[in-house]
């Protein structure tokens, strides 16, 4: 099981104003690689953020066609950020092998050079912010975007949103409603807080959600379960992973962790008008516990 230090060092680091991500990461790799020496990795992306930094001062003397409307100094950093990740480092999105869990950890990111849609932002964000420019994350619904947002009081005003699994390719306001319908349907309403900044916590939150997702389908119950500890060391509020985690501890044959996390479930989502689904799904969850209750009973 993931150690009780692992837990409380993620979290203070998840949910410190410190804008690195990379540190977070490479701790959540540690649930695959227990002995993981995260330092290298961290000097890597500075290597890579000194590179890119010269690289994006050569290109502002270059002159290139710029769209509409668009920051031609912010078009020619980005355009240079993306030469030297995807064209030469050649970071790639893994689409072949998309639901491999290495795919979620930093390190085999950094080491393959391949990776989902949040790590490759993640990759891109990091090199970028030691480069001097400003990306930040979009917690965009099914795929995972970056953006660099038009200078304020400029006649230039439109951001550049930056799809990293696809080779930095910039998407439009009409490509981003095909992406939605893509991922959420036909019947998705189209609503510009889907493109709202994406704090930290909820980039390290999206990543953990996408590795349990991945552990889930290969029934590695243990390493979910995991997962769901430290979903909760950063949001303790997650009524879905207390519930999660309870169920994984049940699979697993810890009782009496399962019957604690799903007693504290029961109780706290009593609390909150739940429809018929959420009634249902809690009635189902009291069967359980009463069960458990009868087993822990029977061990003491």
């Amino acid at each position: 099981m993931i150690s009780d230090h692992l837990i409380e060092s993620f979290a203070h680091v998840a949910l410190s104003p410190d804008p690195d991500i990379a540190v977070a990461a490479l701790m959540i790799a540690r649930l695959e690689y227990p002995r993981l020496d995260a330092r290298p990795y961290l000097d890597q992306l500075d290597e890579l953020g000194r590179e890119a930094a010269r690289r994006v001062a050569a290109a502002r003397s270059i002159r290139i066609h710029t769209p509409p409307r668009v920051d031609p100094d912010a078009y020619v950093q980005v355009s240079a950020l993306n030469e030297y990740l995807f064209g030469d480092l050649q970071f790639v999105g893994n689409d072949v092998h998309y639901e491999d869990p290495r795919n979620s950890f930093l390190n085999e990111v950094l080491d393959r050079r391949t990776g989902i849609p949040i790590t490759l932002a993640l990759v891109y964000m990091e090199v970028a912010r030691r480069a001097g420019v400003a990306i930040e994350g979009i917690n965009f619904p099914g795929h995972f975007l970056l953006r660099h947002r038009s200078a304020p009081g400029t006649r230039y005003a439109e951001d550049l949103i930056i799809d990293a699994h696809h080779g930095g390719a910039l998407l439009d306001e009409a490509q981003c409603h095909e992406l939605l319908r893509r991922h959420a349907g036909d019947g998705a309403e189209w609503d510009v807080h889907l493109l709202s900044h994406a704090t930290k916590p909820q980039i390290l939150v999206r990543m953990l959600v996408n590795l349990k997702r991945a552990y889930m389908r290969m029934y590695s119950y243990p390493q979910a379960r995991d997962v769901t500890a430290l979903l909760l060391s950063v949001d303790p509020s997650a009524l879905v992973e207390l519930r999660d985690r309870g169920l994984l501890a049940y699979h697993l044959h810890d009782f009496s962790s399962a019957l604690r996390d799903l007693e504290a479930y029961l109780r706290l989502s009593a609390r909150s008008n739940a429809g018929d689904d959420e009634r249902k799904e809690q009635a189902q969850i009291w069967e359980h516990v009463k069960a458990l209750r009868r087993r822990v009973a029977s061990f003491s």
